[in-house]
């Protein structure tokens, strides 16, 4: 439930912003671009304020279309221009992530911006001292989700600009519906609908416009990476030349975790892409294995309780990269066998 106390601080903060910035975690995915893009929508088109949206990677290529042609600025490119608009903004939004140490690159100039800052966010454990105005809410399908809630509050009629991309956000985060789903969600998709959001048409933009090179390399990771253990940890890693082979985009590999909880037995998947120096780390998980967890003992990590992420590192965490799997089954054996009984009912 959202504080009236805490709106009406936020209608302040609005009516008082000349110049605001919009900042959404490293490698956004759905929820922080459509997070981003409605409330920059909102702040331009229904309180007509300077806003920009402030990105510390690029988009994948199948979800640029969410954002505007104009006042998104992505690092490493822009990174001079974004910096610059930090220093001049008077108000700091940051959108689906809980504190600065997911800006990658634009931690520091957070830290050092003098606006007021205001975090949105459906993550656990919030950076509480680094914000004046917080809005946190963990068992909710997104920021997206909690975003719409914070500008219903506010009174009048959201346009489609800003409906649209919160239905993108929202439906990328619950994986079209399969998880994280609450009432309010279903709720909230019910409104956005009846005010002439084209869900099939966001369907088809999200889901239907993949190139080929995914479906393949899709086929390969079931095929050749897929590993499933006595433990019911399915896992795969994607090193570099994997993804060299594949030719494959930064957001094509979106989901694939996902695919071995459909198998009977799987309770959990733990999926791997190469990055500089490290992996990135997604983990998914059925009811009663707390995903969250593995992720914060073994993957510098955390999230929800069924989906997460981290890093892994090397030579820090394993001396190299070929190294990985023999990490993941070690900790995953570790993890699924001393779990608390009530995570494995």
């Amino acid at each position: 439930m959202l504080s009236s106390v805490d709106i009406r601080r936020l209608e302040t903060f609005f009516a008082e912003a000349e110049r605001v910035c919009i900042v959404v975690h490293t490698h956004p995915d759905g929820d922080a671009l459509g997070s981003g893009a409605a409330l920059l929508a909102y702040l331009g088109g229904c309180r007509g304020l300077q806003a920009s949206l402030l990105l510390p990677d690029p988009p994948g290529a199948y979800l640029a279309f969410l954002l505007p042609e104009k006042d998104v600025l992505t690092l490493p490119g822009d990174a001079a221009p974004a910096r610059e608009r930090l220093d001049e903004c008077d108000l700091l939004v940051c959108l689906d992530m809980n504190g600065f140490s997911r800006a990658g690159d634009l931690e520091a100039d957070l830290h050092a911006c003098k606006a007021r800052k205001v975090l949105i966010d459906h993550h656990l454990n919030p950076d509480l001292p680094s914000f004046d105005l917080v809005f946190s809410q963990e068992r909710i399908s997104s920021a997206s989700e909690l975003l719409y809630q914070v500008l219903q509050a506010l009174g009048g009629e959201l346009p489609l600009p800003v409906l649209t991309p919160l239905m993108a956000g929202m439906t990328t985060d619950t994986n079209n519906f399969a998880n994280s789903v609450y009432p309010s969600t279903l709720q909230m998709a019910s409104e956005l609908l009846a005010a002439g959001v084209d869900r099939d048409a966001l369907l088809d933009r999200l889901y239907h416009r993949y190139r080929e090179n995914r479906l393949r390399a899709m086929g390969a990771y079931l095929d050749e990476l897929l590993h499933i253990t006595p433990d019911g940890v399915a896992y795969a890693v994607l090193d570099r030349s994997f993804l060299e082979r594949f030719s494959l985009q930064e957001g094509e590999t979106e989901g694939f975790v996902n695919l071995p909880l459909g198998i009977d037995g799987v309770r959990l998947s733990v999926f791997l892409r190469e990055a500089d120096g490290h992996f990135r780390v997604s983990l998914r998980s059925k009811r009663g294995v707390q995903a969250s967890r593995l992720a914060a003992e073994a993957f510098h990590g955390g999230g929800h309780e069924c989906a997460a992420g981290g890093k892994l590192y090397f030579p820090e965490d394993i001396s190299a990269p070929d190294r990985a799997a023999d990490y993941i089954e070690t900790r995953t054996a570790r993890f699924m066998r001393t779990s608390a009984p009530s995570e494995q009912d």
